[in-house]
C-alpha cells in the first residue's frame, strides 16, 4: 500500500527546519530539525511527534509506521553525517 503525504514546512534560519502534516496515512506529525553549535562541532537533533486516531489498531499502525519512519530518517542522517565528514576532511 502507498500512502500520499502533504506537509507544510517551515523554516527559522539558521537552525530550524519543522515539517507538520497536513494530509497522511495518519492523523497527526510534527518533526523538526535543529542545529546547535557545540563549541567546534555542530549537534543536529531530531525529534518527531505522531498521533494515531481508531484506538488499538490506530496505536498499532503508528508502531508500524514510527518504526520505518524512524529508520529511514536514522540512515538518511547518517548518510548526511558521513558526507559531513568527508568534506570536512578534505578541507583540512
Amino acid at each position: 500500500m502507498k500512502a500520499r503525504t502533504v506537509e507544510t514546512v517551515r523554516f527559522t534560519r539558521p537552525e530550524r527546519i519543522d515539517f507538520r502534516l497536513v494530509r497522511g496515512p495518519v492523523p497527526h506529525v510534527t518533526e523538526s530539525f535543529v542545529l546547535e553549535e557545540t563549541g567546534t562541532r555542530t549537534r543536529l537533533v531530531y525529534e518527531g511527534e505522531l498521533g494515531t486516531d481508531l484506538w488499538r489498531l490506530g496505536q498499532w499502525w503508528g508502531t508500524a509506521v514510527a518504526a520505518r519512519w524512524e529508520a529511514a530518517v536514522a540512515a538518511s542522517l547518517a548518510s548526511v553525517k558521513a558526507e559531513a565528514e568527508r568534506r570536512a576532511a578534505s578541507c583540512r
